[in-house]
């Protein structure tokens, strides 16, 4: 008697199998959405739980219900409160809704290379290389690639390989994650000509480096850093009267002339200066998905285009659609959060911390600054402002739901809201709530 009571009240003996978990009915729209294997592995560990005592075995389905995710990606939506604009480690530049719209309506079946007019193949991509042709009116042709790193290796390849790229020592850069523009080059099987000093180089110093062997001139935007002090350069415009042609890697992907940031070179002003190619990065100041722009004049263009590497470097139909609502459509998050007047954001914060204070929390409005970063725009700062909050909240509020990252300076917390939609305020400020009690 003894004994099967105590073989009763066993709970590894009373957990339910797996293959009963999931054949309880209220699973069937999980398993639907988010695919056997993930809530199989749910499962298991609400299996394990009863197993330990943890869970009485009534309760196993609805605790594997719960832990379910959202969605099968492991990728979680971030409330980017840092006051970086274009931030690498939150996925660089938010896509505006028009270009979400578009990406989900490409999902599917598309016409991506199929005219439904004649029923006859297409180009890939048309309408989106139309947009950006209106966007920079004064190229002659246009080519998009998957990143800025590939845009340049692709005219590297087509260009020089096995010939001499003239590249000023001051423009020798590293980008993200230690990868240096110098060895993307030479992987090409292109070979760099050193041309003039760190701080200075001189048109002469280029001059006398073309030779026959020249593939091109490759002027470098140094987009995350800043040299000062006894320094020159030398513009498009004098490179362009070397008789050999001009590359210019802008970067950050501003299209056009911006006042707000005059001191970023952008793609229109590069080919009036004399430009053959201009390279720059679709997920950053341009604000879209990550894809490399390549714009200039139709030779060299087609060149780039019909090179066998061109194949392994093409877009996919949800970054052309992307791509294409963020030339046409409404201004992009980034836009916005560059554009957004100081005394709007200061008056949001100042409710925000009204509304902190009311719930007993230790909240104050203190000035801050906001960078573009992502590689854009060095050394411009944007006067800002912030919510100052304890700093033991940072940690709390990253691994919430949803994630809210601000950054800790001096052993406070600052939450600047200028990337961050009004229309979620409540939601950062329902995180802290819940951080705070926590």
């Amino acid at each position: 008697m003894g004994d099967a009571v105590q073989g009763d009240s066993d709970p590894r003996r009373r957990a339910p199998s797996v293959a009963a978990m999931l054949d309880d009915p209220r699973l069937r729209e999980s398993i639907g959405r988010l695919g056997r294997s993930i809530v199989k592995a749910a499962a298991r560990s609400a299996q394990r739980a009863v197993r330990q005592g943890d869970l009485m075995p009534q309760e196993a389905v609805d605790a594997l219900i719960a832990a379910l995710p959202e969605q099968a990606s492991s990728l979680r939506a971030v409330r980017n409160a840092t006051g970086v604009i274009v931030h690498t480690n939150l996925g660089r530049a938010p896509l505006s809704r028009a270009a979400v719209d578009a990406m989900v309506a490409a999902a599917g079946y598309t016409d991506v290379e199929l005219d439904l007019a004649d029923g006859h193949r297409a180009r890939r991509g048309r309408t989106t290389l139309s947009a950006l042709r209106r966007a920079v009116p004064n190229a002659e042709a246009v080519h998009v690639v998957n990143n800025g790193a590939a845009a340049l290796a692709l005219t590297a390849t087509a260009l020089a390989s096995g010939r001499e790229i003239l590249l000023s020592r001051g423009e020798f850069v590293e980008i993200g994650d230690g990868f240096r523009i110098p060895e993307l080059l030479v992987s090409t099987g292109a070979r760099i000509h050193e041309v003039g000093t760190t701080n200075r180089t001189r048109l002469e110093d280029y001059a006398r480096a073309v030779g026959p062997q020249t593939g091109f001139i490759l002027k470098i935007h140094p987009s995350n850093f800043t040299v000062r002090g006894l320094t020159s350069e030398v513009g498009l415009a004098d490179l362009a009267t070397l008789g050999v042609p001009v590359v210019a890697d802008i970067g950050s992907g501003l299209l056009a002339p911006d006042a707000l940031l005059p001191e970023e070179p952008d793609a229109c002003t590069a080919l009036e200066n004399g430009a053959s190619l201009v390279i720059a990065s679709a997920d950053k100041l341009l604000g879209g998905p990550q894809a490399g722009l390549i714009l200039g004049a139709a030779a060299e263009v087609e060149s780039l285009r019909r090179h066998p590497l061109a194949r392994a470097l093409r877009v996919d139909k949800l970054t052309l659609a992307a791509l294409e609502a963020t030339l046409a459509g409404p201004p992009t998050p980034v836009r916005q959060a560059l554009q957004l007047p100081l005394a709007e954001l200061r008056e949001r914060s100042r409710l925000f911390a009204k509304s902190l204070n009311s719930r007993g929390i230790d909240a104050q409005v203190v000035p801050a600054e906001a960078v573009v970063g992502g590689g854009g725009a060095p050394g411009t700062v944007l006067p800002s402002c912030a919510i100052a909050l304890p700093s033991h909240l940072a940690r709390h509020l990253r691994t919430g739901t949803p994630p809210v990252v601000g950054r800790v300076m001096r052993d406070r917390l600052l939450l600047d809201l200028r990337c961050v939609p009004e229309s979620d305020d409540d939601l950062v400020l329902a995180a802290v709530v819940k951080a705070a009690g926590a």
